[in-house]
């Protein structure tokens, strides 16, 4: 069974899944792949984890880094679990290009080289916004890419954690 509830954050309304084994979504209300593969029969309640969940947010959006964990569940494929395994490494109030995270997988795998851009596809198919922290990859130069939610909600999370980054 898919339980979902809602969360209002102070950039935005955003929507929370989960199953019996963890949260297996978190969107900001119309982003980009909103709720896409969300299975169609779910129920809204708020079950223990999304308290638990809410109680993280409240606390990132206070500007301060959670110091607890809340069990996920990533729904995808191999390469995009190992990407979202790799963005939680991605310390609070830093950032990560995703040359960074393509070198990474390629040195994993005895590869000589891993495509940025199909890291970027990964990175863009998060489904756990904020606490799988995909607004911390940037561009090669430092500069703000694409974000899902949109960069202007990036730009904002990323001035709530004080990350200095550059513009191009």
């Amino acid at each position: 069974m898919v339980y979902i509830s809602h969360y209002r954050s102070p950039i935005g309304d955003m929507l929370l899944a989960a199953d019996e084994i963890g949260l297996t979504g978190l969107w900001f209300e119309g982003q980009k792949y909103f709720a896409r593969q969300l299975e169609e029969k779910q129920e809204e309640r708020e079950i223990p984890l999304f308290e638990k969940v809410k109680q993280w947010l409240d606390i990132y959006f206070s500007g301060k880094e959670p110091d607890f964990t809340v069990p996920l569940h990533f729904v995808g494929t191999a390469f995009q679990k190992e990407v979202w395994e790799i963005l939680c490494t991605i310390p609070y109030g830093q950032t990560m290009t995703y040359g960074e995270i393509a070198k990474q997988i390629a040195a994993k795998k005895g590869l000589p080289h891993m495509s940025a851009q199909a890291v970027g596809g990964a990175v863009g198919h998060n489904k756990i916004s904020v606490i799988v922290p995909c607004h911390r990859v940037v561009g090669a130069n430092g500069s703000l890419t694409g974000y899902a939610g949109g960069l202007e909600k990036k730009e904002k999370l990323l001035a709530l954690e004080r990350v200095d980054y550059n513009y191009a």
